[in-house]
């Protein structure tokens, strides 16, 4: 049934894409992908695709430009090997916040990442916790959106004490996503009131709507980034006498003073998936802990193959 299923990886999160070959019970597939001396990026496909249904591994994280150009030139090289469908998943969708033209003369530069993908070749995108649902219009292709929610869900019920939560989302255009684990968790949700002063990821918060006194609050967020804005709304949260602050995050990109933001902040335990690769200093620090979508890609990549619904991931 899988004998013309095909996964390979770029070098954006190799260790994810070993993890998902392992749970999807086929190998890796052969590639070279490296730079030559000169900054040009190659690629050879060393194995035979014609005919077969390939996925590509590869999140567009930092280094952002050059792991969109290895998934480009990748999807190029399945294409010119005679690939029946080239199926791209993307966990982590570099660019995704520039979603619309929401200043003057500036671009929609994921719509362009969508028309570079499409017209490299690509036949599907599969994709996690978009930073904005509508990001799925811009592709002519079929986009599979899932989620990591249910991943934090199943965690959380595990391990932290539900009895007294508060999911809260750092401003109203999470309220969607934090609203959909305050329902998985069956519990009250609450709204940060947060204004952008401008294109350097500073930003105020104003209010929180919603009772967070002598509760366990729960920050959902689909990116931590420098983690300003998210260590803003931990400290309103105690300084509104929230008993204790949790986050969780789909993507941890984590850039700047990230970390140093997240070990003086409040907040108890950042919960974050490995759409994106940790560095070592990352991963030792205590505040954080990376779950994994590796099974959840490996399901739905199979699922994708034999033509089978992914409703079943969204439980």
């Amino acid at each position: 049934m899988f004998s013309r299923l095909k996964l390979f990886a770029g070098n954006a999160n190799l260790e994810l894409a070993t993890e998902v070959a392992k749970f999807a019970g086929i190998p890796l597939g052969d590639a070279e992908v490296f730079k030559f001396s000169n900054d040009n990026t190659f690629v050879k496909i060393n194995e035979n695709v014609r005919g077969a249904d390939t996925f590509i591994v590869q999140p567009t994280c930092i280094p952002v430009n050059d792991n969109l150009m290895e998934l480009l030139i990748m999807i190029d090289a399945l294409k010119r090997a005679s690939a029946r469908n080239i199926n791209c998943v993307i966990p982590y969708f570099g660019y995704a916040r520039s979603d619309k033209k929401d200043q003057p003369r500036v671009p929609i530069t994921a719509k362009l990442v969508a028309d570079l993908l499409t017209v490299a070749g690509a036949d599907r995108i599969v994709c996690m916790d978009l930073h904005s649902q509508q990001i799925q219009g811009f592709f002519n292709i079929p986009v599979d959106h899932l989620t990591s929610m249910p991943i934090f869900a199943r965690y959380f019920r595990s391990h932290l004490d539900l009895a007294n939560l508060v999911v809260v989302s750092p401003d109203a255009g999470g309220t969607e996503r934090a609203r959909a684990m305050a329902q998985r968790l069956n519990c009250e949700l609450a709204i940060g009131d947060k204004r952008r002063t401008g294109n350097d990821d500073k930003s105020e918060i104003l209010h929180i709507i919603g009772d967070v006194e002598n509760k366990t609050a729960l920050l959902i967020d689909d990116i931590v980034d420098t983690a300003g804005s998210l260590c803003k709304m931990s400290k309103a949260l105690i300084a509104r006498n929230a008993k204790k602050v949790y986050a969780a995050c789909s993507h941890g990109i984590l850039s700047g003073k990230a970390v140093q933001n997240i070990e003086e902040s409040p907040i108890e335990t950042l919960f974050i998936t490995d759409s994106i690769p940790l560095s070592p200093d990352k991963k030792s620090c205590k505040k954080i802990v990376q779950l994994s979508i590796a099974e959840l890609l490996a399901i739905a990549i199979k699922k994708i193959h034999i033509e089978e619904s992914l409703s079943i991931l969204f439980r």
